[in-house]
């Protein structure tokens, strides 16, 4: 697709980034976060744990986890050596032992065991970005969220959507693409179409249901390396 996205006007890029949602809800219609997870708490700290970890492995974790400590008022007064043991395939155990349980601490005490919903309470919780934020009120609370990671920030540059690699501006450049009911949805299916079909290292192209409105930003330098 021959596309200047540097010349493309607001509304054009908005009508762009509409189809494309639309050619995602077709081919994804039932994406939705990959985390298991039964309330809110639970997909904060599955979260949390997701960071550099497959979420294959953390749905192998969590269940345990949440048995021992079905809390956060559990998980804050556990002991730390047992709450690392038990999420250490889901690597720097350590340093997520301990978000985890800061923010178990602030949900039972701050919070009274409920997890907030406002983005200032859930980002000053330990260990609790922006994205984790996104992803629980989305996810769980069903409120417009668009959340960036990894393959959401690689998607909105390799389509154009976004000029930046900051989180935080890519955030605000989507929303002000798409009606806030489609934020959730259209973030669960970046992810989704990022990790089985436009990869970083060999984007299958010929395979995608969004090719046709994709200027293919950087696939190239990324396909042949």
């Amino acid at each position: 697709m021959e596309l200047n996205v540097a010349r493309e006007t607001k509304a054009a890029r908005a009508k762009r980034a509409r189809a494309i949602a639309r050619a995602l809800a077709r081919a994804y219609p039932e994406a939705w976060c990959e985390l298991a997870y039964r309330t809110p708490w639970e997909l904060l700290a599955a979260t949390i744990l997701s960071a550099q970890c497959t979420d294959k492995m953390v749905n192998q974790v969590t269940p345990v986890l949440f048995r021992e400590f079905p809390t956060p008022a559990a998980l804050a007064a556990a002991s730390t050596e047992r709450v690392e043991s038990l999420i250490h395939p889901t690597g720097f155990f350590r340093q997520k032992a301990r978000s985890l349980q800061a923010a178990a601490g602030a949900v039972a005490g701050i919070h009274r065991g409920e997890v907030p919903r406002e983005m200032e309470a859930l980002t000053e919780l330990p260990g609790v970005g922006r994205k984790t934020a996104n992803v629980v009120r989305g996810t769980a609370f069903g409120l417009p969220a668009i959340f960036v990671d990894t393959h959401v920030g690689r998607l909105a540059n390799r389509l154009g959507l976004t000029l930046s690699d900051a989180p935080e501006r890519v955030e605000r450049d989507l929303g002000a693409l798409l009606p806030l009911t489609q934020w959730t949805a259209f973030a669960h299916r970046l992810i989704h179409h990022g990790r089985r079909v436009c990869a970083a290292r060999k984007p299958r192209c010929s395979t995608c249901a969004i090719a046709r409105w994709c200027p293919q930003i950087g696939v190239k330098a990324l396909s042949s390396g």
